[in-house]
């Protein structure tokens, strides 16, 4: 299940109320990626990935943590019935399905770990899985940025990025392209698309 449309915006502007800050527009511009690319797949809605896009961060409404934002993004919309938003955000960090793999710090607790841990081997990945992976890591917070520019970036904030993280991404970019028939960042309008 998920909100509407108008319903995710507003729980996205609350979350930014508690917490402000880059994040909220950074799922901003990841929506409007997965809206662009879904509109083009046969196999996708538009309205949904755009929902889900916006909502892929919604944990940072609690505070500013790392891994921790997963499992709050997590529980968070458990709780308000929206099962599959809450999907989105448990797999949009791990792209391979293992937590070893994920970028920043492992601030959570041994409770949280195991439900993140337990969740991910559960599932199995699906294209609206693939889409915000794929949409996290084009989503600069004010624009559309080159996939490999955002990893330096990353790379450079953290220290490293794992090459099977890195290759994934590529990966997904090569994916949706060959589904679309067409560029992903003309797709995304990523040379003119501003917040």
């Amino acid at each position: 299940m998920l909100p509407t449309r108008e319903e995710a915006e507003k729980l996205l502007q609350e979350a930014e109320h508690c917490n402000p800050g880059p994040w909220g527009n950074h799922s901003r511009v990841a929506a409007h990626c997965a809206e662009k690319i879904a509109f083009l797949c046969e196999n996708l809605d538009a309205d949904k990935a755009y929902i889900l896009g916006l909502l892929h961060d919604i944990g940072r409404k609690f505070g500013i943590r790392h891994l921790g934002h997963v499992s709050d993004g997590y529980r968070y919309m458990m709780s308000l019935g929206y099962d599959e938003a809450a999907r989105i955000c448990l797999t949009h960090s791990f792209n391979n399905q293992t937590i070893d793999e994920y970028i920043g710090k492992f601030d959570t607790s041994a409770e949280e770990l195991e439900l993140i841990s337990c969740e991910l081997k559960l599932m199995k990945l699906d294209d609206y899985d693939r889409l915000i992976q794929l949409c996290d890591a084009l989503a600069g917070a004010e624009c559309v940025l080159d996939i490999e520019e955002r990893m330096h970036d990353v790379k450079q904030r953290y220290g490293s990025y794992p090459k099977k993280k890195w290759d994934a991404n590529i990966e997904l970019k090569d994916y949706f392209e060959q589904k679309i028939g067409e560029d992903v960042y003309k797709v995304v309008e990523k040379d003119t698309y501003k917040l």
